[in-house]
């Protein structure tokens, strides 16, 4: 059966593209689309307009005709300036390897799936025009360049550049991250299909994602205080920036595939199908958080890591695994940017500039906020990435308390994404200040008075 029209195009683009050396994010900037809308027409998830054809033409100096007649007559068609001297043909679409071909083992992190793996070229920027090149600076000037950029526009008024950088957080993050993902060696997935147990049920609804948020207290505890029987000083830590830290977690690279009663595989992230083993430690909470309800539920990679660590330590037993949704992952696909916002977030914080400070807060927390379903990003969709970052803000938490716990402290109480409430010389086990290795106190009570 022969092509069609559309199916010729794309085997066009592709050839044309490896010929001319040119990345999606090269055409993206050529057109005036971005990266991820060059990438779903290449995919089939997306048509090439007449307009787009006109300025594909445009850009590679041929008539439309021409362009349209095959890889073969339009490469011949081709000006002799615009080819590269290293390229070579192939009717593979960009940034996605033949259907016949199997996945390139890959050392890790792990690949993703065949659809999402990067062709053999370079991966250019992921989303949109202003991304095609790498920074010339560090990342972390990026964000300290706005911050004066905006001072000086408002003339010094601290107030009204808050206001403006706060409102211009979620695309300046998204300009963030894209540059932090320039000669990344994987191209994840800016829009994968989105599995029905991460679509929410209604606009204000939720979709079927546990993601072990704390809220726990030590009953034992508060009985005994109760009754007259303990009084007990407590000191309510502030974990710093804990969705800042949370970005270090492990993220799917592209869609996710569906698999059942597989054991876990530490070299893929997604979200799994489990039962849960019971939890009866008192005096530390359970990493599923307030979750009372029995039987089976679907949680994320970082929740399901650290039930599988707690049967380790023998707290209870490993959840039994009944399907999975995932995909080849990464540790550092935000790891770049986390940097960069951790090194501007702590200069600030070291001289006291609660601007910026308050501008890197904004930057990171709707970065987690509005990867999901929200109309205010459009850059990307991944729901999965959102519940796994949150899941491991609150993992992490649940570290600090087993860390406290290790070391003789009493955990009396846990909440939030980073509220830890502890009985006990803290100052032995956390390192105080506004580092995110850090910890400072935020209250003191007396339990049982």
């Amino acid at each position: 059966m022969p092509m069609s029209t559309e199916e010729m195009l794309r085997v066009t683009v592709t050839a044309i593209a490896h010929r001319t050396g040119e990345q999606q994010s090269d055409l993206a900037a050529a057109l005036g689309l971005t990266q991820s809308q060059i990438s779903r027409r290449q995919h089939g998830r997306a048509a090439w307009t007449l307009q787009d054809c006109d300025r594909l033409a445009a850009h590679w100096g041929m008539p439309v005709l021409d362009l349209l007649a095959g890889p073969t007559h339009a490469l011949a068609k081709l000006h002799a300036d615009r080819v590269t001297t290293h390229a070579t043909q192939t009717l593979i679409p960009i940034d996605t390897p033949p259907p016949t071909a199997p996945p390139t083992p890959e050392p890790e992190p792990a690949p993703a799936e065949p659809a999402e793996t990067p062709a053999p070229t370079t991966p250019g920027p992921p989303a949109a025009p202003k991304r095609v090149t790498a920074p010339a600076g560090p990342l972390a000037d990026q964000i300290r360049k706005r911050v004066k950029q905006e001072l000086a526009a408002h003339g010094g008024d601290l107030e009204t550049t808050r206001a403006t950088l706060i409102k211009r957080a979620v695309p300046d993050v998204m300009a963030l991250f894209a540059a932090s993902r320039v000669g990344g060696r994987y191209e994840h997935s800016e829009f994968p299909p989105t599995a029905d147990i991460l679509k929410k049920t209604s606009q204000k609804g939720a979709d079927q994602i546990w993601e072990g948020r704390p809220k726990w207290r030590s009953e034992d505890l508060y009985r005994a205080a109760r009754s007259g029987h303990v009084t007990i000083e407590v000191t309510v830590l502030d974990m710093n920036a804990a969705y800042l830290s949370a970005l270090k977690a492990w993220l799917p690279i592209g869609k996710l595939v569906h698999t059942e009663g597989h054991p876990h595989d530490p070299k893929r992230s997604g979200v799994h199908r489990v039962t849960p083993a019971p939890w009866n430690e008192p005096d530390l909470p359970s990493p599923l958080g307030a979750r009372k309800e029995p039987g089976p539920l679907w949680i994320t990679e970082p929740t399901l890591r650290l039930l599988l660590r707690c049967a380790k330590l023998g707290f209870c037993e490993a959840p039994v695994i009944h399907e999975s949704l995932t995909s080849g992952a990464s540790e550092g696909l935000l790891e770049k940017m986390r940097r960069a916002l951790t090194e501007v977030r702590r200069e600030a914080t070291t001289q006291n500039d609660e601007l910026t400070t308050e501008y890197v807060k904004s930057m990171y927390s709707k970065f987690v906020s509005t990867i999901g379903e929200s109309s205010a990003n459009r850059e990307i969709r991944r729901p999965d990435w959102m519940h796994i970052i949150r899941s491991q803000a609150f993992a992490n938490l649940w570290l600090k308390a087993y860390k406290a716990h290790t070391a003789g402290l009493t955990v009396v109480q846990i909440s939030g994404t980073d509220e830890l409430h502890i009985a006990g010389d803290w100052q032995q086990v956390f390192p105080e200040g506004r580092d995110l290795a850090q910890v400072k106190a935020k209250s003191l009570y007396t339990l049982g008075e």
